[in-house]
């Protein structure tokens, strides 16, 4: 059986139509507004790191769910997933950790979530990504973490073609997702209880990637500057290579936000 290939002609247009549309997308990206955060957001990428994502996480458990908190007190093997990634907010004065959540996706295993329950078909046949373990600080600085936590999930599903973003929420967790436009994805709404938080009832909600923006906008959502117009230097979740520490790192102060005005219903 023959096999058609495009023509020369043909197939650098098809270069020259993708190279047009990343060099489009990488424009938008330079002519937004560029805003500093006082502190980073990183993959972890080592076991000091990982501590203190575990650390930080165990405090903000602590906090509301103190029984099931017990059992987060050292990394979970899921942390070690081969499709897990975990996130770490770190304040630039004294790099102590501010908050941490991990993302697993669905191409090698099942997401956490399926363990307790059956995910819709048309949920299961797309590529999903679970996030979990949603833990900062208290006070503003907390706040703050936490939405640019959030972007920088929905950064990591846009990079890695994830379709639908899975999360899930206890009350009064729940509405916060609510605020963001996660939908639920049973039509009960009822909170089911779940083997990986300690079998305490959430409701299980998704939000689609793809026409996330789009939603933000119909519904004039007062985080769509922060998520889709501002870009932070400070949000960075690539995959690096460890480099040794520079001798006498260079100390630069820069003008930081403040943050987004956006209040998330209280835990």
């Amino acid at each position: 059986m023959e096999h058609s290939h495009p023509s020369l002609p043909a197939s650098r247009l098809i270069a020259h139509v993708a190279g047009t549309r990343l060099e489009r997308e990488r424009e938008r990206e330079l002519a937004k507004a560029v805003e500093r955060l006082p502190f980073t957001i990183k993959r972890v990428q080592s076991d000091e790191d990982l501590w203190k994502a575990v650390r930080v996480r165990h405090a903000a458990y602590a906090r509301h769910v103190p029984e099931f908190a017990r059992s987060l007190t050292e990394p979970e093997d899921s942390d070690y997933d081969s499709d897990a990634v975990i996130l770490l907010a770190e304040s630039k004065l004294d790099g102590s950790a501010l908050g941490s959540t991990r993302i697993q996706t669905n191409v090698h295993q099942p997401l956490h979530v399926e363990a307790s329950v059956a995910l819709p078909l048309w949920l299961q046949t797309r590529r999903m990504a679970e996030v979990t373990r949603l833990g900062v600080q208290e006070g503003r600085i907390g706040r703050l973490v936490k939405i640019a936590l959030i972007k920088a999930c929905f950064e990591y599903c846009e990079q890695n073609q994830v379709a639908w973003a899975v999360v899930t929420g206890r009350a009064p967790i729940d509405r916060q997702y609510e605020q963001l436009l996660f939908s639920d994805v049973f039509v009960d709404k009822q909170p089911v209880p779940l083997r990986h938080v300690g079998n305490i009832p959430h409701r299980v909600m998704a939000f689609e990637i793809a026409t996330g923006e789009a939603r933000w906008e119909a519904a004039k959502h007062p985080l769509l500057g922060f998520f889709r117009h501002t870009r932070h230097p400070d949000i960075d979740i690539a995959l690096r290579p460890a480099r040794r520490p520079a001798a006498h790192p260079a100390v630069t102060l820069r003008r930081q936000a403040v943050g987004p005005t956006f209040e998330f219903v209280s835990a």
